[in-house]
């Protein structure tokens, strides 16, 4: 089983048309194939650049893709819901158990509210997700009905991951309009996420910093 079987599984793309379909009602950002596939392809870079194995890249891929199948069930406790149809999912492809058990962690894992950072799959998945922050993941079109979520994506106009070998670090470039949307707001919803990416480097012998229209704020 390769990340490219898993991309086109039709019961995790009903998973996500479904899911995102009920966040979308909710208000929520989106959480469809786009963004799972930005966070796969992120977590095997992160994980490419610290010198891991081609082998847990793929790990990192697949459970990049499959983290937010949870949703389709509930936006509360998605993580957990996520790795049950996941292993569920898994279970009727070739992985090994190992393999199988090491994806199932990841996404269980991957929410900051309760998830635990234990192991380099789990860290590249948490860091690709909690940064994919950019304006195109903004699902209500009229501005006069954006949350403080919304405004937040919608000021970034600009999103780089950049991972340092040498100097072993991660660093989050964003370029925000402050017009749209304050520090305090920004820090106000994603500084349990940012903390959660600090741990997550730490898994990968690195620093998680943040630098925002040109000025470093973590």
């Amino acid at each position: 089983m390769k990340y490219e079987d898993i991309v086109r599984n039709q019961e995790i793309l009903e998973y996500y048309e479904r899911g995102n379909a009920i966040l979308k009602a909710l208000g929520y950002t989106d959480h469809s194939t786009v963004h799972t596939k930005v966070v796969a392809a992120k977590a095997a870079e992160i994980l490419n650049a610290f010198e891991y194995s081609p082998e847990e890249m793929e790990l990192a891929r697949i459970a990049g893709f499959m983290h937010d199948i949870g949703n389709v069930v509930n936006r509360h406790h998605h993580a957990e819901y996520g790795a049950l149809l996941a292993n569920e999912i898994l279970k009727e492809t070739d992985l090994s158990i190992p393999d199988r058990v090491q994806i199932v962690s990841a996404i269980a894992n991957h929410d900051e509210s309760d998830g635990v950072v234990a192991d380099p799959v789990t860290a590249a998945l948490i860091l690709a997700d909690k940064t994919d922050v950019r304006r195109s993941r903004v699902q209500v079109k009229d501005p006069i009905l954006f949350d403080v979520h919304d405004r937040v994506n919608h000021a970034v106009t600009a999103n780089r991951l950049r991972c340092g070998l040498e100097e072993k670090r991660i660093t989050l470039y964003l370029t925000v309009d402050e017009e749209i949307c304050t520090m305090y707001e920004y820090f106000d919803i994603f500084l349990k996420r940012m903390t959660m990416c600090s741990h997550a480097a730490r898994i990968l012998d690195a620093q998680f910093s943040l630098k925002v229209n040109g000025q470093r704020v973590l």
